[in-house]
């Protein structure tokens, strides 16, 4: 079991390094963006998802070798860059149906929590995060290290989804005045578009295991 000082000063750590908007709340934001509060919750609940999936890679062992080979860290990186420029494809074509034609979530939930997974699924610096520093608050003699190693990662993304979950609603928020005219509406799903596209280039360019 972790220490509960070891638990507190975790989640400390994790909600200030969360406070500091990154590629996971950028995603969101172009998300809401493009498809409404809702649509960023769902996308949220995926991303958190997906990484719950590294989490546990890590607690297995598994996340360590993704991390120090290059050539899988690369395939991991281009995968999620891949589908993030797909994505922000998507939602610059889809931005000329008029609002008053669709829902801005018009996908099926399933769909956005499983489009929100694959990207949470394929960070590549969420690997590197998670087995770099869960290891470090872990009570080796206590034993159990998988275990423990799996509820540090839950806590952060417990922490992660909540703060997530605000910027979407914020975003979306923003979005609804942005609705009231068809050309506004147009504008902002394009920019959300756009935002998912440049991240997607950012992170093949820049995710760099090293």
């Amino acid at each position: 079991m972790v220490p509960l000082s070891n638990l507190l000063a975790f989640a400390l750590a994790s909600v200030l390094l969360i406070a500091v908007p990154g590629p996971s709340v950028l995603f969101v934001i172009g998300r809401s963006l493009a498809l409404g509060w809702k649509g960023g919750v769902l996308t949220v609940v995926g991303n958190a998802a997906g990484q719950l999936v590294q989490v546990a890679a890590v607690a297995l062992g598994v996340g360590i070798v993704v991390a120090q080979s290059a050539v899988l860290f690369s395939i991991v990186k281009l995968a999620g860059a891949a589908y993030l420029v797909y994505l922000g494809i998507k939602a610059i074509r889809n931005r000329r149906i008029h609002h008053a034609e669709r829902q801005p979530t018009a996908s099926s939930p399933r769909r956005l929590v499983a489009e929100g997974l694959v990207v949470g699924a394929t960070n590549p610096k969420s690997v590197v995060f998670f087995v770099a520093v869960l290891p470090q608050f872990v009570d080796y003699p206590a034993g159990a290290i998988p275990f423990q190693l799996a509820l540090l990662g839950a806590v952060f993304l417990l922490i992660a989804l909540v703060s997530d979950s605000i910027w979407a609603i914020a975003a979306g928020s923003a979005r609804q005045w942005f609705a009231r005219s068809p050309g506004r509406i147009s504008a902002v799903e394009a920019t959300g578009g756009a935002l998912m596209i440049g991240l997607g280039g950012t992170l093949a360019l820049t995710g760099s295991k090293s």
